[in-house]
């Protein structure tokens, strides 16, 4: 695979934040963030107001490879309530879950870099996500 060049070393060209919002999202699987590549990963943050039963999933995926795709009851399982190597933390704030991820180094993204929420459970009051991403 061809990979294009990166003009900005020791930083990042055009630094932005897209976000998506879906308001008592129904059971399945909804796209909250949509980028065209290529660009460059910086970080994510979903949040989740509500659910009873913490199985739904966040799922970031570089140009069609599942990056990370966790449900929330599987986060607390496994212990990621604080900062570790992996990248991501869960942080629970009265009805409110929050998921950031975020890695050592930026993740490039040729084709697209899509941001996933598939609810699982019922009442769901709101889910936000943002990226925050740069030009490659």
């Amino acid at each position: 695979m061809e990979t294009s060049r990166c003009e900005c070393i020791g930083g990042v060209c055009a630094p932005r934040r897209k976000q998506g919002l879906k308001v008592k999202p129904k059971k399945g699987k909804h796209e909250l963030v949509k980028l065209k590549g290529p660009g460059l990963f910086l970080a994510a943050h979903l949040s989740k107001q509500g659910g009873t039963n913490d199985i739904s999933f966040v799922d970031l995926t570089i140009d069609g490879e599942s990056i990370f795709n966790l449900s929330y009851a599987a986060m607390k399982n496994l212990g990621f309530r604080r900062q570790n190597p992996y990248g991501m933390v869960l942080v629970k704030t009265g009805l409110i879950e929050n998921v950031t991820l975020g890695f050592p180094y930026p993740l490039k993204f040729e084709k697209e870099l899509v941001l996933t929420f598939t609810a699982g459970e019922p009442d769901i009051a709101q889910v936000i996500g943002n990226v925050i991403y740069g030009k490659c």
